[in-house]
């Protein structure tokens, strides 16, 4: 069967090139082509535009890059309708995948949604175009069944990706020695995130609090498609230390995390690592968002628990004073430290334990198969 698949983002590219793999062998004549990142290219897809060219975040932002972004809208729907698959599959990505979603399904392709928008989040009225335009859903958050379930729409969840990625991942022992690190400090994990807009929204700040903590080392964790020279501007003192693409040996080897909102807070909880979730965008995205978001939390971790697990420094509360403060509660107040671990097991239990690519791609190809039965 042929699969035109688009992610928009790093974590999609991942999760989606985990798919890739697990589809091949479900259906070993898979042809598989689409949008996405390097990831999903090494694991056999055809690539088309990589998701750099697309990685616009914020309300205000998406804005400015309008006409870039309808550009590629129509790029893509004349690469589907010249490709003509026999599923267009969508990994989050809701801006542009809903729009993608829309398009196909009239056109009478069959359409699949791996890892569900966001609309508990925002919007949440967006529910009745899924159900018009998406013909299965495979979500990764274990309360997201039962919010389908309330507008009347089956979904499959599938486990969680990160759950599976932590699992699967084996500690590097000479991480230390590897990475120049000191032996006798422990390490405070940096995750400023994978967005240039996001990095320099957030690092200088999260590092700026090195000096009420000298004795520990602040790791930052890079992503190699930023140059080293890129992030040398944020590396000014000796007790910082910059390593790339090893964030999972990171965090096995942290004693505590400053985390930027997003899939990092779920891994993090999920490395058992103390963690203080911070977030800041512009004024303007900020102010839109206060006025859609439904939900009152933005970390996944806190979402999952549907209670406050980690602290999260949003917007005007990301500041150096609070930063100090609620790391100084994950690496000295046992208390803190004892009710962020129990929170910890609450999210493993509600996740459940599952191979996630291989169940999805299970399920897409059972309902793709008996969808071209006749009768």
């Amino acid at each position: 069967m042929k699969y035109y698949i688009i992610a928009g983002e790093r974590s999609g590219d991942l999760h989606a090139s985990n798919l890739i793999k697990q589809l091949r062998k479900q259906d070993p004549e898979a042809q598989i082509r689409g949008w996405g990142g390097d990831m999903m290219q090494q694991a056999g897809m055809d690539l088309v535009h990589h998701y750099q060219e697309m990685a616009f975040m914020g309300f205000a932002e998406v804005l400015k890059s309008l006409p870039k972004i309808l550009g590629f809208l129509n790029e893509c729907k004349a690469d589907i309708k010249a490709y003509q698959p026999d599923v267009v599959i969508l990994v989050d990505y809701a801006g542009f995948n809903m729009r993608i979603a829309k398009f196909a399904r009239a056109r009478g392709l069959k359409v699949y949604y791996y890892i569900s928008p966001k609309i508990w989040a925002w919007n949440q009225g967006r529910v009745h175009k899924i159900k018009k335009v998406v013909d299965r859903m495979f979500v990764i958050m274990p309360f997201e069944e039962d919010f389908y379930a309330r507008f009347d729409y089956k979904v499959d969840y599938v486990g969680n990706p990160v759950n599976d990625s932590v699992t699967d991942h084996v500690r590097t022992p000479d991480f230390r020695t590897r990475n120049r690190l000191y032996n006798n400090k422990p390490i405070i994990a940096i995750l400023p995130g994978s967005r240039k807009q996001e990095i320099e929204g957030m690092l200088h700040v999260m590092l700026s609090v090195l000096p009420s903590f000298r004795d520990y080392q602040f790791v930052v964790a890079g992503v190699s498609n930023f140059s080293k020279a890129y992030y040398e501007q944020y590396n000014k003192d000796p007790n910082i230390k910059v390593i790339y693409d090893q964030t999972y040996d990171l965090l096995a080897h942290a004693q505590a995390a400053l985390v930027t909102s997003g899939t990092a807070t779920l891994e993090t909880a999920l490395f058992g690592v103390p963690q203080v979730v911070c977030y800041r965008t512009s004024a303007i995205s900020y102010s839109i968002a206060k006025m859609v978001i439904k939900v009152p939390y933005i970390s996944l971790v806190n979402l999952i628990a549907d209670k406050p697990v980690v602290t999260e420094l949003i917007q005007d509360d990301f500041t150096p004073k609070k930063i100090i403060a609620e790391l100084k509660n994950v690496l000295f107040d046992k208390h803190f430290i004892r009710k962020q671990e129990e929170g910890y097991i609450l999210v493993r239990q509600k996740i459940g334990n599952f191979r996630t690519a291989e169940r999805a791609a299970q399920l897409m190809v059972k309902y793709l198969q008996a969808e071209q039965q006749p009768g």
